[in-house]
C-alpha cells in the first residue's frame, strides 16, 4: 500500500506528485514546471508571474458565479532536513514516503507536508468537478521557508478574490487568524588559523538524535539545541585542557531547531583521556536534563586524523561563550492568548568558512517592540564577544481580526460536520498572510490545514484521517461562501 491508495484519492495523488519533485527553498524550478504542466494537463488556466509564483484560475461551478472570489494559497518549497545517516540529495531525489499507522512520514528526511499538503488540496479543488465553489484562484508562492520571497514579490492587483484561505496551518482543529513577525540575525567572528602543534591528537565530536522541529511551532517544547549542547563541551575543552578547535558546524536552517552539530578538535595527547571523561560527564548531565523532550540524544566522540590547522583560541572561546550566553528558546508567552508563544529566538546555524565563524538566528515576536528589544539583546551579547552583527529579512506580523464573516463560516461548517467548534488562535510561526494582507488590505484572511507534526525535522508526519477531514471542511466552506 502506498499513499496513492489513501483517501481522498485526489488529494493524496496530488501530494504524491509533489513528493516526486525536488523542491528545497530557492530551488523550485522542477516543482514550478510540475505545477504548470499539471494545470495544462487538467485544462486549468495557469501562469507564473514575473518572479516565479504560480497562479491558477478556476471558473465558478455553474450557479455559483455570484459568490465572493476565494484565493487558495500555499507555498511550493519545503524544508530540506535529513538525518546524518540518510543518503538523500534534495536537489535530485524524490521524497520516499512511508505509511506509519495513522500517519504518513518519510524515510530519514522531511516529508514536505509543510506545505505540500496544502498545495495538493488547492490543486484538488481545481481537479475535482464534484466540488462546488464560486470563482477560485490558486496562489502557490516560492521560497516561503527562507524569507517569504514569493509573497513579498507578489504584485498588488494581480489577484481578484475577496477571501484568502491560507492552507499552511498544521492543526486541523485550529482556525488561525494571526501570526508573529520575524527577523534574521547573523553574527560574524573573523578568525585566523594556525598550524596544529605536535603532541596533539584529533577527535570528532558529534551531537545527534535530537528531536529538532519547527522554530515557531515547536520552540515552546523546550527541546535541546545541538549548538548549545556542543559549546557546553567545547568551552571546558579549550579552557581546561588546551584543546584546539579546527571546525564547528551546527544546524542547517534558520527556522529549524538544530538537531545535529559536529566539531573537530585537537587535544594534547597526555590530557586526552581526562578531557574525554569530562565530555562524557557533561553529556550525561545534559541527557538527564532533556530526557523527556529529547530521549534520543547522542554524543559520539571518535578518533580522527589530527587536523592540520585550528581556529585561534581567543576567537573560538569568545564565540562559544556568546553562543552559550545568547538565548535560544521562548522569551515570553502571550498573556492574552493561552498557550501562544509571544517572543522567541532560535540560534540555528553555525559555520566556519574562509576565516569567518558565523552564527545565524531567527527572532520572532507578535509585538514589534519586543522583537526589537530582543534584537538589541542579541547584538550586545555578540558585540561584547568581538563579532560584527547584522539584521535582515524582517517581516511583519499578521494582526488577528476575530469577527470576520469567513471565520464564522468556517467554524459553523466545522460544527456542522464534526460537532465541535475550532480553536480560534494565532500562531508563533510565520505565515505569508502578513505580507499578502499588506498588498491586499481588503481581503478576509484565515489559515487552516490538516495536522502536521514536527515540520522542519526528519520526524515530520501528517495525520491521514485529518487530511480527509480537512478536505471535507474545505469543500463545505467553498460551497457556502456568500454572494458579493
Amino acid at each position: 500500500m502506498t499513499i496513492k491508495d489513501l483517501k481522498p484519492a485526489v488529494v493524496w495523488n496530488n501530494f504524491y506528485g509533489l513528493t516526486r519533485c525536488p523542491r528545497p527553498s530557492k530551488h523550485e524550478e522542477i516543482v514550478r514546471k510540475h505545477l504548470l504542466d499539471w494545470a495544462k494537463e487538467h485544462k486549468v488556466e495557469a501562469f507564473a508571474d514575473e518572479t516565479g509564483n504560480v497562479i491558477m484560475r478556476v471558473p465558478a461551478t455553474p450557479g455559483f458565479e455570484k459568490r465572493k472570489g476565494v484565493v487558495l494559497q500555499g507555498h511550493m518549497d519545503m524544508v530540506p532536513q535529513k538525518t546524518s545517516d540518510t543518503v538523500h540529495d534534495f536537489l535530485k531525489d524524490p521524497i520516499q514516503t512511508v505509511i506509519d499507522g495513522e500517519w504518513v512520514t518519510a524515510q530519514g528526511t522531511t516529508l514536505g507536508a509543510d506545505n505540500g499538503m496544502g498545495v495538493a488540496m488547492a490543486m484538488s479543488v481545481a481537479e475535482d468537478k464534484s466540488v462546488k465553489h464560486g470563482p477560485v484562484e490558486i496562489l502557490v508562492t516560492y521560497d516561503e521557508e527562507t524569507g517569504m520571497t514569493g509573497a513579498e514579490a507578489l504584485k498588488p492587483g494581480l489577484l481578484k478574490g475577496d477571501i484568502l484561505l491560507n492552507l499552511d496551518s498544521e492543526d486541523e482543529l485550529e482556525l488561525c487568524i494571526g501570526c508573529a513577525g520575524g527577523l534574521d540575525a547573523q553574527a560574524d567572528f573573523k578568525y585566523k588559523s594556525f598550524p596544529t602543534p605536535r603532541g596533539y591528537v584529533g577527535y570528532k565530536i558529534e551531537i545527534k538524535g535530537l528531536a529538532g522541529g519547527h522554530s515557531g511551532m515547536d520552540i515552546s517544547l523546550y527541546r535541546a539545541n545541538a549548538n548549545k549542547i556542543m559549546v557546553r563541551a567545547l568551552i571546558p575543552l579549550i579552557e581546561r585542557y588546551g584543546a584546539k578547535v579546527a571546525n564547528f558546524t551546527g544546524g542547517s536552517l534558520r527556522n529549524a531547531i538544530p538537531f545535529e552539530a559536529e566539531a573537530v578538535v585537537a587535544i594534547p595527547a597526555e590530557k586526552a583521556a581526562t578531557a574525554l571523561n569530562r565530555i562524557n560527564s557533561i553529556f550525561k548531565t545534559l541527557k538527564l536534563r532533556y530526557k523527556e523532550s529529547d530521549p534520543g540524544m547522542q554524543c559520539n566522540v571518535t578518533r580522527t586524523n589530527k587536523p592540520a590547522r585550528y581556529i585561534e583560541d581567543a576567537v573560538m572561546l569568545n564565540a562559544c561563550k556568546a553562543i552559550l550566553a545568547c538565548p535560544s528558546n521562548v522569551i515570553r508567552m502571550s498573556q492574552s492568548m493561552h498557550g501562544l508563544t509571544e517572543t522567541s529566538i532560535n540560534l540555528a546555524v553555525i559555520r566556519c568558512q574562509r576565516g569567518h565563524l558565523t552564527v545565524n538566528s531567527l527572532l520572532r515576536s507578535a509585538i514589534n517592540e519586543s522583537k526589537q528589544e530582543l534584537a538589541d539583546r542579541v547584538r550586545y551579547i555578540f558585540e561584547f564577544a568581538g563579532a560584527k552583527i547584522k539584521f535582515f529579512g524582517g517581516y511583519p506580523g499578521w494582526t488577528p481580526k476575530p469577527d470576520t464573516p469567513i471565520n464564522k463560516l468556517i467554524n459553523d461548517m466545522h460544527v456542522k460536520l464534526y460537532g465541535k467548534p475550532m480553536n480560534v488562535m494565532a500562531t508563533h510561526g510565520g505565515l505569508e498572510c502578513a505580507l499578502l494582507g499588506a498588498k491586499y488590505p481588503n481581503w478576509e484572511m484565515v489559515s487552516i490545514g490538516p495536522t502536521v507534526l514536527y515540520p522542519h525535522s526528519p520526524d515530520e508526519r501528517v495525520n491521514i484521517a485529518a487530511v480527509e477531514r480537512s478536505w471535507n471542511l474545505l469543500k463545505a466552506v467553498l460551497e457556502n461562501i456568500p454572494e458579493k
